[in-house]
């Protein structure tokens, strides 16, 4: 029998159900982010993270002010600590959004999707290690798993993964500050587009100098596609940030499957990169632990019902 409150069991039940939709509709969209990446191949890396921080203020600007919530930034600048969690989560996304583009621009889409599968499994441990999050017999099983499939997928590539695994812990270690600022999710975005945007307009004044001009930039497909990066960008990390708040860090993880598992099919079907059966192999694994946990999650939230 339950001993919390129907009313409390019923709003936690709410906020995990909204979590877990917010959350699949965020991986769906960064799912096929990679055919927008993939389009901008001849701007380069750099100047497509420049261009993201730029059009997501101003994407993100016009949410909070038209919401009246500017208020909420000032705030949350002068608050040191939350400007500190904020400083360190921009470095990390900087360097993530970095890191995947020159993946994706490269040519090396699948081991940008492997990273995204890594990922949950840092997640994982973060969260038992920070947080005292902790997993039944079960969920062991299910990324017992996806431990094991992320070692097959090692044996696909041939090599050890450096661009996969900077991609996984650092989207992770961001999640986690993003999970424990005093900040919303739409703010907290602002601010971190904030602090990057000297550094995103340094590069592009860099370029503008160097090029004579807008260059590539000019071609109105191309700056169109970029202006696209901002929405692409900003929507996927607002639905995230709302989901993170919500959930545990492990579910956050499993869920995040979804992602690269979209991002490994257009790699191979769309972008054409080759692959091998060991890659085929561990992809199959991965969603071994996907129906695993997802069913241990189903059985739990009908018997915490039912104690209701």
């Amino acid at each position: 029998m339950s001993l919390a409150p129907p009313e409390i069991a019923e709003t936690d039940t709410r906020r995990t159900q909204s979590g877990i939709l917010v959350g699949l509709a965020c991986y769906v969209l960064w799912g096929f982010l990679p055919l927008l990446f993939a389009m901008l191949e001849r701007v380069g890396s750099v100047t497509v993270v420049a261009s993201r921080t730029v059009w997501s203020l101003l994407f993100v600007g016009a949410i909070l002010l038209i919401g009246g919530r500017l208020g909420e930034v000032r705030a949350a600048l002068a608050d040191r600590a939350t400007l500190r969690s904020m400083i360190v989560s921009s470095v990390l996304l900087a360097a993530n959004w970095l890191i995947y583009v020159y993946a994706v621009e490269s040519g090396q889409a699948l081991e940008g999707s492997f990273g995204y599968f890594v990922n949950p499994i840092v997640n994982v441990f973060i969260g038992m290690a920070l947080l005292g999050e902790r997993q039944n017999r079960v969920q062991w099983v299910a990324i017992g798993i996806a431990i094991a499939a992320i070692g097959v997928q090692s044996v696909g590539i041939g090599r050890i993964p450096y661009l996969a695994l900077s991609i996984a812990v650092s989207f992770a270690i961001y999640g986690y500050f993003r999970k424990t600022a005093k900040v919303g999710s739409t703010t907290g975005l602002f601010v971190e587009t904030v602090i990057l945007l000297p550094a995103a307009l340094a590069w592009l004044g860099w370029s503008f100098v160097r090029d004579g001009g807008l260059g590539i930039m000019a071609d109105p497909g191309i700056f169109g596609l970029l202006a696209l990066t901002g929405p692409a960008t900003a929507v996927p990390l607002l639905l995230f940030a709302f989901a993170v708040q919500r959930l545990r860090l492990t579910t956050i993880g499993m869920l995040q499957y979804l992602s690269p598992s979209i991002q490994f099919l257009l790699a191979i079907f769309v972008l054409r990169e080759p692959t091998n059966w060991i890659q085929l192999a561990s992809f199959a694994m991965i969603g071994l632990s996907l129906v695993v946990y997802s069913a241990d999650s189903i059985m739990r939230r009908q018997r915490s019902v039912v104690a209701a």
